[in-house]
């Protein structure tokens, strides 16, 4: 197959992009991530109209410095989730696949590029939902405060290298990590 520099399900222009479904491997920041998410923005924005409230950019490769697994993780803000049939409709023609087995009770979550080369990750949330707050929350912790994301990192790293081809563990060991950062920002904002 020749590539299609304006296909849909063209390969990912942005090279530092792609893992294998269900592999972990950590790679150093790349500032490129930025522009490849705000890439994939203007590429989905106007498919996806007024449906859609607004994207965010989270998960590690968000966070300026922080190894991460090199695919680029993105919220899509809808105001009801039982209503984004349209939404993924238009994200399969963009070359999105559903992933409806998903643990987390308040999204949708779809992947692109094939299982050997995974570029994006993208949940369809609700505004101001628990997936919606939890991450956005997580990722400004880490930009915010330097020394939390290199002990991120070092968890990670660590993970990665005990758990390259088991996604699953890898995330599950994270959580508790990830948790006692959701509950110091959730004192903080009581505060």
């Amino acid at each position: 197959m020749t590539r299609d520099e304006n296909s849909d399900h063209a390969p990912e222009t942005h090279p530092s992009l792609g893992l294998a479904r269900g592999t972990v491997e950590l790679v150093e920041y790349d500032p490129a991530w930025r522009e490849a998410y705000e890439s994939e923005v203007a590429r989905l924005r106007p498919r996806l109209g007024e449906s859609v409230l607004g994207f965010e950019h989270v998960g590690s490769t968000s966070v300026p410095g922080l190894a991460a697994k090199p695919i680029v993780d993105m919220l899509v803000l809808v105001s009801d989730l039982d209503a984004t049939e349209d939404v993924a409709r238009v994200l399969s023609d963009a070359g999105y696949e559903e992933r409806p087995n998903d643990d987390v009770p308040d999204r949708r979550f779809f992947a692109r590029g094939p299982p050997s080369c995974r570029t994006h990750y993208l949940s369809v949330t609700e505004r101001g939902s628990d997936c919606h707050r939890e991450q956005v929350a997580f990722r400004d912790a880490l930009r915010g405060n330097r020394p939390l994301a290199a002990a991120y990192e070092e968890l990670k790293r660590g993970l990665a290298s005990v758990h390259p081809d088991d996604r699953d563990v890898y995330t599950e060991a994270k959580s508790s990590f990830v948790q006692s950062v959701l509950d110091g920002t959730d004192a903080v904002a009581d505060e």
